[in-house]
């Protein structure tokens, strides 16, 4: 029996797409790998190894014997990576994880796969390899077909992680798609994200710290759609080609923030600390998802206010949760 590989399995979207993929492919062999780096946590997925629906792997995407042992011994024949390192403060701080992990572990997938002849190639990217667009712009989005013009040591890394899976689709014919989404929300997602981040900072009594003047806008895709899009990705997307994934909902971090206080009761004044700008902070990100809704039929289908709701009741009844991860964090640390 032929498998699928699923690398960054124990990440916020990684994790979410593994357990959609185990319930609407029964019969598939899924194999599980990830690093288990700082964001690296089991919870959402311990089912599924525990009942051995799937199998999961400790290690790393730049293992090259690793990689290549797992293909064969589970005659891998579909991958879909999600592994990465992803926080952009902390590629600021120091960028050079963040280059073996987004574009050498990049690079040995892509040489594993075409020696044990996988048969389709996700790579699951986003949308801050594109840049910025301009504010008092609304009706510019980015297309498939932008050029990639990142600004931070994070999204350099993913935009040559673009460009060498392109590289591999056009030089060995590896049939690899890659997959823009926008902002995720959801459940589980690490706590130096924004939305757990100020949720967490509230119900501990500390302030909300808002970069610069707080309009940098961001579109939002519930992390649920964007698992939907990536299983139509996987089952018709072709290969060679891009697809764009949006949400659909434009909100600048201000608002985003106002939208937390109003669902805690908390206040502005006494809850939210306006900090000093990230370094290259881009100013709005906006994907065409045109293609997608076109080509695979997918469409987002949450209704934001409602989910974002949804999201921020999670975050509050299970503190349990994210409380464990930043004591784990900060003894790691």
């Amino acid at each position: 029996m032929s498998a699928l590989l699923i690398t960054g399995a124990a990440g916020f979207i990684g994790g979410h797409f593994t357990r959609l993929l185990s319930a609407a492919r029964p019969q598939l062999k899924i194999v599980a790998l990830d690093k288990l780096t700082y964001a690296g946590d089991l919870t959402a997925i311990r089912p599924l190894i525990d009942t051995g629906r799937i199998e999961f792997v400790h290690g790393d995407i730049c293992d090259g014997p690793l990689v290549g042992r797992l293909l064969q011994q589970h005659t891998v024949r579909q991958i879909v990576n999600f592994a990465a390192e992803t926080h952009v403060d902390r590629s600021i701080a120091a960028g050079s994880a963040f280059v073996m992990s987004n574009v050498v572990g990049v690079q040995v997938l892509l040489d594993a796969a075409r020696r044990h002849g996988v048969e389709r190639f996700i790579q699951i990217s986003t949308d801050e390899v594109y840049g910025s667009l301009p504010e008092d712009r609304p009706d510019l989005k980015f297309t498939e077909d932008s050029p990639l013009l990142p600004n931070s040591p994070y999204s350099a890394s993913k935009a040559a992680a673009d460009c060498l899976v392109r590289a591999a689709f056009q030089t060995h014919h590896l049939p690899a798609i890659i997959t823009r989404a926008s902002n995720n929300y959801g459940p589980y997602q690490f706590p130096e994200k924004i939305i757990p981040l100020f949720v967490s900072n509230l119900l501990q009594g500390r302030r909300v710290p808002l970069y610069g003047d707080g309009l940098n806008i961001r579109d939002w895709l519930a992390v649920e759609d964007h698992c939907a899009a990536l299983l139509r990705v996987l089952d018709d997307g072709r290969p060679g080609e891009t697809y764009n994934i949006a949400g659909g909902h434009e909100l600048t971090n201000r608002q985003l923030t106002e939208m937390i206080l109003k669902a805690m009761n908390r206040s502005w004044d006494q809850s939210v600390e306006l900090v000093a700008d990230r370094p290259g902070h881009d100013r709005r990100y906006a994907v065409d998802s045109s293609k997608i809704e076109r080509e695979l039929h997918w469409r987002p289908h949450h209704d934001f206010k409602t989910a974002i709701c949804r999201t921020i009741a999670w975050y509050v009844e299970n503190e349990k949760w994210w409380r464990e991860i930043q004591i784990r964090t900060s003894r790691s640390s």
